[in-house]
């Protein structure tokens, strides 16, 4: 076994996790419920901001650059995955495959898409972002409708998500889910290089992140730049 997510990656996935579907119930429920659903909306927009930046300066697995393929490779993976004959065809990764940093950079955008647009969605009734007085009443309107819109396309990357994990848990025999529990893999058929390995940062570095991402989330949603 081989550690692959470190700390901070693990603790922004489980707390994302938690935070959507805090979002998902607050939204539903309605009412005085909306004022936890703009708090937990400020909550993932810092944790988007983490990842982000975790993504450039972070350990080598959550780094960008060392798991965001082109599109050529995405395909190449997917006709290997998914065509005829033995599955292990297609090539191991230790960290996210080409198909899973689809799905994190995508995730990441419809987040951010809709933490961003909640600051200026405006119901009607009783609920209003922020910054939903900064704009005209057209656009408040416009971002209120892609608000909702953006909302089911989030379930549906979330609902391909889940069924990639139990994909890979049955098919591949390999226990995705627990990895990001224990941030460890196995070296599978020698793959995995010293290279390959985790380049530990300093817990500091991440705290400073962490705080730098809080602190631009909160100044966001208490309008401290209006």
């Amino acid at each position: 076994m081989i550690r692959i997510w470190d700390i901070p990656v693990r603790l922004f996935h489980w707390l994302l996790v938690l935070a959507v579907i805090g979002l998902f119930v607050t939204g539903k429920l309605g009412g005085n419920w909306m004022e936890y659903h703009q708090k937990l909306g400020a909550f993932v927009l810092g944790l988007v901001i983490f990842r982000v930046i975790w993504g450039v300066v972070g350990s080598f697995h959550a780094r960008f650059a060392n798991f965001v393929r082109g599109p050529a490779t995405v395909l190449a993976y997917m006709k290997r995955l998914v065509g005829k004959g033995d599955n292990k065809a297609a090539p191991t990764y230790p960290g996210h495959n080409p198909m899973g940093a689809l799905s994190v950079v995508g995730l990441l955008a419809v987040l951010g898409f809709q933490a961003v647009s909640g600051l200026f969605a405006d119901d009607d009734i009783l609920s209003s972002g922020p910054y939903a007085a900064s704009v005209s009443k057209g656009a408040s309107d416009l971002l209120t409708k892609l608000h909702k819109l953006n909302s089911d396309l989030i379930l549906i990357l979330v609902g391909v998500h889940i069924a990639a994990i139990v994909f890979y848990f049955f098919v591949k025999k390999e226990n995705l889910a627990k990895a990001m529990f224990t941030g460890k893999k196995s070296s599978i058929d020698g793959v995995l290089g010293a290279e390959m390995a985790e380049t530990s940062r300093p817990a500091w570095m991440s705290w400073l992140v962490a705080a730098f991402a809080a602190g631009v989330a909160y100044a966001v949603f208490t309008k401290a730049f209006a």
